[in-house]
C-alpha cells in the first residue's frame, strides 16, 4: 500500500474516531450523529482496503534524465543506479541522455515534467554553478525537490614534471616568485575545475593565468609537455599519467585522502587551509512531486548505493558512494551554491559562452 494513501486513510480514520458529534441530538438520542460518524468510519476502512490503493509506485517505467552524452563518469553512475533501482523495484528506469548548454537542455526539460514521481534528474556541482554566471530557464531550488546525493570525487592537483616542484608548498612558492608566469588549465570558463584553481590559488595567495579547454583530455599532453604548469583533473583520466610517472601529482582536492591515491595529502592537509573541492552527483525530482515518492525514491536509492556491485561500479569511477537525507542534500546544495558565488565574485568570473 503506497505509504502517502496510508497517511491519508489514518487520518480519516482518526476524524471519524475523534469526531465531536454530541451524545444526543434534538431528537434525543443522537442517531443521525453515530449515523455520520459510522458512515465515516466505513468509508475510510473501504478506502484502506481499496485493491487499487494497495498497488505500491512505481506502477510504470521511470524516466532518468542525464545531462551529458552516454559513457561519461556521471552517465555510468546514473546507470549503475539507475539498474540496481530496476532489480530492486522490479520496474525500468529508462536513462534519457540530454547533453548541450552545460546541462542546461536537460534541467529544463526535467523541470517541465509531470511532478509524479516518473521522471527524476541527475545533477552535478555544476548545474549550481551555471546559474551564478549565466540566464537559465529555471531555478534549481524553486523547480525541483531532492532526492539524495549519489557520490563524491576528488580531483587531483598535478604539476608539470618541467616545474620544479614536488609538493603543493613548493608549487605555491614557486608561483609567488614568478607572479602571472605559470598557466593552469580547465575544461572551460565557469566551469567548476576553473572556479576551484581560482579558489585555491586566492587562498594561497598566488598569480596565475588561466586556459580553458574543450574537455580536459587536450590539456595531458600540455601539461606533460610545460605549455601548462599545473592543473586539477579527474582520478581516472589522471591516475595512468601519475602512475607512468609522466605528471608530478601533489595532493588531493577533497576534504580527506583517496583510497586510490592513500600518498597524496589533501590540498587543506598540504597547506592551503580551507580548501575542499569535489565533484558530486545527485538526484533531484520535478516540484511538486508528492513528499511520499520522493522519501521513497530516497530510502531505496540509498539502499542501492550501498549494495557492492554499485558501490564498487562508482569506485572505479574513482568516486565514493554517498547517499544522504533530503535534507542534507538540500543543504549541501546550498552551501555549494553560496561558496561558489563568492568565488565568482572575489576573482572577478564572467561568463563566457
Amino acid at each position: 500500500m503506497n505509504r502517502s494513501s496510508f497517511i491519508i486513510h489514518r487520518s480519516s480514520l482518526r476524524e471519524a474516531l475523534e469526531s465531536p458529534f454530541p451524545l444526543r441530538g434534538k431528537g434525543g438520542d443522537g442517531g443521525g450523529a453515530y449515523k455520520s460518524a459510522f458512515m465515516l468510519l466505513c468509508a475510510a476502512l473501504a478506502t484502506v482496503l481499496s485493491p487499487a490503493q494497495a498497488q505500491q509506485y512505481p506502477t510504470k517505467p521511470i524516466r532518468l534524465i542525464i545531462p551529458i552524452v552516454a559513457g561519461g563518469g556521471p552517465d555510468t553512475i546514473g546507470r549503475a543506479v539507475g539498474q540496481k533501482l530496476t532489480e530492486n523495484l522490479r520496474q525500468t528506469f529508462v536513462v534519457d541522455n540530454r547533453p548541450g548548454a552545460s546541462g542546461a537542455i536537460a534541467v529544463e526539460l526535467a523541470s517541465r515534467a509531470a511532478p509524479d514521481g516518473y521522471t527524476i534528474l541527475l545533477i552535478s556541482a555544476s548545474q549550481v554553478i551555471r546559474p551564478l554566471l549565466f540566464k537559465v530557464p529555471y531555478d534549481l531550488f524553486r523547480d525541483f525537490v531532492p532526492i539524495t546525493q549519489l557520490s563524491s570525487q576528488s580531483y587531483v592537483l598535478m604539476a608539470s614534471l618541467t616545474v620544479p616542484v614536488k609538493t603543493v608548498s613548493e608549487l605555491v612558492a614557486h608561483a609567488q616568485a614568478n607572479p602571472g608566469k605559470l598557466n593552469y588549465a580547465s575544461v572551460g570558463q565557469g566551469s567548476q575545475i576553473h572556479l576551484m584553481t581560482e579558489l585555491f590559488r586566492t587562498l594561497a595567495k598566488f598569480q596565475a593565468v588561466h586556459v580553458p579547454y574543450k574537455g580536459i583530455g587536450p590539456a595531458y599532453p600540455d601539461l606533460i609537455a610545460g605549455n601548462i604548469q599545473f592543473m586539477f583533473g579527474s582520478i581516472i583520466t589522471s591516475q595512468g599519467h601519475i602512475r607512468a610517472k609522466r605528471l608530478q601529482a601533489l595532493a588531493v582536492s577533497g576534504p580527506k585522502r583517496i583510497k586510490a591515491l592513500p600518498e597524496l595529502p589533501t590540498v587543506a592537509e598540504a597547506g592551503v587551509r580551507g580548501f575542499a573541492v569535489t565533484q558530486w552527483y545527485a538526484l533531484l525530482a520535478p516540484a511538486g512531486t508528492p513528499r511520499s515518492t520522493v522519501e521513497f525514491l530516497n530510502q531505496e536509492t540509498n539502499k542501492a548505493l550501498h549494495q557492492p556491485d554499485v558501490s564498487g561500479r562508482i569506485a572505479a569511477e574513482g568516486s565514493e558512494a554517498v547517499g544522504v537525507t533530503r535534507q542534507q542534500l538540500a543543504a549541501h546544495m546550498k552551501a555549494e551554491q553560496a561558496k561558489w558565488a563568492t568565488v565568482i565574485k572575489t576573482a572577478g568570473i564572467k561568463g563566457e559562452e
